[in-house]
Formats: C-alpha cells, sequence, structure tokens
C-alpha cells in the first residue's frame, strides 16, 4: 500500500507539472513559428538561441545547485522554513555579484559575444538571468509543499505575459505603423527587431518576480550557520555537475557560430539547428515533467522500505512513456515540421537523435539517485564532467566537417557515456534491481516500430499519419501487455 500510495503521489505531481508544462511550454513553443517568420533571416533566430543558450548555462551557475541541495536538507529538518530561508540568502549572494559585473561591462560582454552593436541585448539578459536564478528556490520551496497548482500559476503567468508583449511588439506595433499610426518611441521603435524578443521576456520575468513577492518573504527570517558547510559539501559538486550537464545540452547552440569559418553561415545554422530544437522539445517537456516531480519523490521515499522498488517501477514507467512520445512525435513529423519554414527543412535530420538523447538523459536521471540519497554527488559532476570532454570532443571535430548533425551525435553520445557509468558504479555502491531487461525491451520494440513505421509513407501524407498512428497504437498496447508491472501481475494471477 505504501508503495502504491508513493506511486500515486508520484503520478498525480507528475500529471499537475506536466500538464502545466506542456501548455506552457506549447504556448511559448507557438512562438517559434512567429519568430521564424517575423525575422528577416535564420541568423537572427540564431542570436535568439545563442543568447538563451549561454542563460541556461549561466542559471547553472548562479543557482549554485541549491534547488536539489534544499531538498536534500529541507525533509530531515524540523526547521523546513529556516532551511528555505538559509538557502534564499546564500543564493542572494553570487546573484547581486552577477548583476554588478554584467551591468556595468555590458559592451565587454557584448563584444565577447559578437554583438558588438548590441549592447543592450546583454543588460537585458543580464536582469532576466538573475530575476530566474532568484525566482528557482521560491519554485522549488512550493514544490516542496506540494502545491503544484500555485507552481502552475506563476508559470501560466509568465507565459501569458510573455505571448502578450511578444505579440504587441512584433505584430501589433507593426501593423500600427503601416496603418498610418505614429506609436511613440519609449514604446515601439521599428528597427528593434529581435531585440523586442528579449523586452519581452524582461518584462514577464519583471511581473512574475513582483507576483512571487509572498514566497520570497517566508526566506526573510531565518539563518542556519551549521547548514552552510553542508551545503557547501553537497551543492558544490552539484554546480559542476549542472554546468557540465547543461553545457552538454546547449554546447552546440554556444558553439556552433564559433565553428564556422564564415561567423554569418555559422549564424544561419544555428537558426536551422536551433528552429529545429523545437520539434524535439516535445520530449524535453515530458522530461522536465518527471523531473519536478521525481525530486521530491526521490527524497521522501529514501528511508522508506520500498525505495528500491519504487524507483524500479518509476524508471519502468518513465522508459514506456518516453518511447511512446518519441514514436508518436516521428511519426508526426509531416505535422509537427510546419513550425518552421521550408529553408529549415534541412535541419529536421537532428530531431530522432535530440530526442533519443533526452531518452537517454531520463534514464541516466533515474539511474542518479543512488549518488543523490547517498550524498555521493561527487560522481555526478564526475559523469558530467566526463560526459562534457565527450560532447566538446565530437562538436568541435565534427561540426566542422559534418555541420551541425554533429551536435545531435554528440547530445546522444554524451547522455549514453553518462548512464552507463553511472549505472555501474550505482550497482556497487548503492544497488537497485532495476527491470533490466524489461526496460531494453520497451526501448527495442520501440526502435523495431519506429523504423518500421517510418518505412509507410504513401503519397497521401492522411493516409500516412493514420496508418502510423494505427501502429502507434499497437505500440502502447504490445508494450504495456509486455512490459508494465500492472499487466505482469495481472498475467501472473491467471496462471
Amino acid at each position: 500500500m505504501a508503495q502504491s500510495g508513493g506511486m500515486k503521489s508520484l503520478a498525480k505531481d507528475t500529471v499537475v507539472y506536466g500538464l502545466t508544462n506542456i501548455v506552457s511550454k506549447f504556448l511559448n513553443w507557438l512562438l517559434a513559428p512567429l519568430y521564424i517568420r517575423v525575422l528577416a533571416t535564420s541568423a537572427e533566430y540564431g542570436i535568439v538561441t545563442n543568447l538563451y543558450a549561454w542563460v541556461s548555462v549561466i542559471l547553472v551557475v548562479l543557482t549554485l545547485g541549491l534547488e536539489t541541495g534544499l531538498f536534500r536538507f529541507i525533509n530531515t529538518s524540523d526547521k523546513p522554513q529556516q532551511v528555505y530561508a538559509t538557502c534564499l540568502k546564500v543564493l542572494s549572494v553570487p546573484v547581486l555579484i552577477f548583476l554588478l559585473i554584467g551591468l556595468t561591462r555590458t559592451q565587454a560582454i557584448a563584444d565577447f559575444l559578437k554583438y558588438p552593436f548590441h549592447p543592450e541585448y546583454v543588460g537585458m539578459f543580464v536582469v532576466i538571468v538573475a530575476l530566474d536564478a532568484l525566482m528557482s528556490l521560491p519554485f522549488a520551496y512550493l514544490r516542496y509543499q506540494h502545491k503544484p497548482w500555485r507552481f502552475a500559476f506563476y508559470k501560466f503567468l509568465f507565459i501569458g505575459l510573455n505571448i502578450f508583449f511578444n505579440l504587441f511588439f512584433l505584430i501589433v506595433c507593426p501593423r500600427l505603423e503601416a496603418a498610418g499610426y505614429a506609436l511613440p518611441g519609449w514604446l515601439y521603435r521599428p528597427g528593434m527587431g529581435v531585440g523586442y524578443i528579449f523586452i519581452s521576456n524582461l518584462l514577464a520575468s519583471g511581473i512574475e518576480a513582483l507576483m512571487m513577492l509572498p514566497l520570497f518573504r517566508y526566506g526573510i527570517k531565518g539563518f542556519d550557520r551549521e547548514l552552510l558547510p553542508k551545503l557547501a559539501l553537497y551543492c558544490g559538486p552539484l554546480v559542476l555537475l549542472g554546468l557540465a550537464g547543461d553545457f552538454n545540452k546547449m554546447a552546440g547552440q554556444v558553439l556552433i557560430p564559433y565553428l564556422y569559418a564564415d561567423h554569418g553561415e555559422g549564424m544561419t545554422a544555428l537558426g536551422i539547428f536551433g528552429g529545429n530544437l523545437k520539434i524535439s522539445v516535445i520530449m524535453v517537456m515530458f522530461l522536465q515533467a518527471f523531473r519536478f516531480a521525481y525530486d521530491p519523490f526521490v527524497f521522501s521515499k529514501m528511508k522508506s522500505r520500498d525505495a528500491g522498488q519504487a524507483y524500479t517501477m518509476a524508471m519502468t514507467y518513465f522508459i514506456l512513456f518516453a518511447s511512446v512520445i518519441f514514436v508518436g512525435v516521428m511519426y508526426w513529423i509531416d505535422v509537427f515540421k510546419v513550425i518552421v519554414r521550408p529553408d529549415y527543412y534541412s535541419g529536421l535530420v537532428i530531431v530522432p537523435w535530440m530526442m533519443f538523447s533526452e531518452i537517454l538523459f531520463g534514464i541516466y536521471y533515474n539511474l542518479s539517485v543512488w549518488y543523490k540519497v547517498t550524498d555521493r554527488t561527487y560522481y555526478g559532476a564526475l559523469f558530467a564532467v566526463i560526459g562534457l570532454v565527450v560532447t566538446l570532443t565530437i562538436i568541435t571535430l565534427g561540426v566542422p566537417r559534418y555541420g551541425f548533425i554533429a551536435c545531435a551525435w554528440a547530445a546522444v553520445s554524451c547522455n549514453l557515456v553518462m548512464l552507463l557509468l553511472s549505472y555501474v558504479l550505482g550497482q556497487r555502491h548503492h544497488p537497485i534491481a532495476y527491470r533490466t531487461r524489461t526496460d531494453l525491451g520497451i526501448l527495442a520494440l520501440g526502435a523495431l516500430f519506429y523504423f518500421g513505421g517510418m518505412q509507410v509513407h504513401p503519397e497521401s501524407v492522411a493516409l500516412t499519419l493514420v496508418l502510423r498512428t494505427l501502429l502507434l497504437l499497437i505500440y502502447i498496447g504490445l508494450a504495456g501487455y509486455l512490459f508494465t508491472p500492472v499487466f505482469a501481475q495481472l498475467r501472473h494471477r491467471r496462471k
């Protein structure tokens, strides 16, 4: 019963966080076709891709691994609010330093990033990153309190505001100008172009932070000095882990422009690469939703007798759902590719590679439970660094020769190496009896249906979608019957 209750809680939170992320990311996803069609060239979209990649990497450093640290220590403390307050105060120090340096050195940073004529982009992103870093702990605190609906409210608030401002600046204002309305210069400048994407984000983040002030209030009182060395020892390796891990994901989006002999050609390639990444974001949405629910679940189960069995079931169900998403997206690729223009279609080749890499990362994330619950987070840092070496080697050697597809190969190789290392060492230090044959069976069956289904392509796109959808339903039914614990119990009872 305890196991069932734990899995029900994980499933419920995953559904809520999943709906939040699916809907919010879907709404945000709709902005990609807008950007691709409003911006004059794929090189301009390359700027968007590049700067947001840098944001992701910098956020890892600023947040100091405190989200995971909060879950680790708040669940074992009799003063949870004090743990939250301590973490929030620790977080504020690097954020303030980053703001000070970033806002006083915008031109130097812009020169380094090869945007010398747009230091204002850097200034906006400095503030955006600082706000996002500060809001990370209140969001984690809501997850600890099992308040997914309040979590969802703030996420939807940001997405709604971001979409509103993007539509206003990129669609409404240009049309008003074209109709002869003279808009004041402080409100709209026709030459800003891609800059309005960043202004929209800045405005939305600022309003979101203001609305979350009540959550920051809980972190005003209280500070546990004895917790500091524990946080440092636990979270320190997580920063390295997160930095290496995030750079593994963003390396292509950061490095592509610098690996082409012509910077302009590199930005064009990056725009195409970034546009097609939006198709694989469906897998990212599922993985993020799972992770939001999985972190609190892991630490709440760490002292339970059925922890190992719960982690095992979570792994199997993750692989099953992830495989279904992979096959479904690839079967319906003719529909999903409409988010990009035809001149972006050369990048569709990265979609299956990037989605498969996300599945491998999700498996690795499940496996990482062993070093988190045993406080051996330095192993995670080691795996991430090894993965980073694999990523950088393949990208730096492959992109100049094969183009941006090498970034997709690097993502798969990196996550596969980290997965294997974590599994082998995890079974030595903290054995968990994963259903390895079952999990591999789900993946193998999924691969069979994927390669077989992609050969089904009659001249009619509609007929192709119908036939592939039937194959997808067969795969879901067959995989569920053969491999899930629920059906295994039913088959056992019949015997």
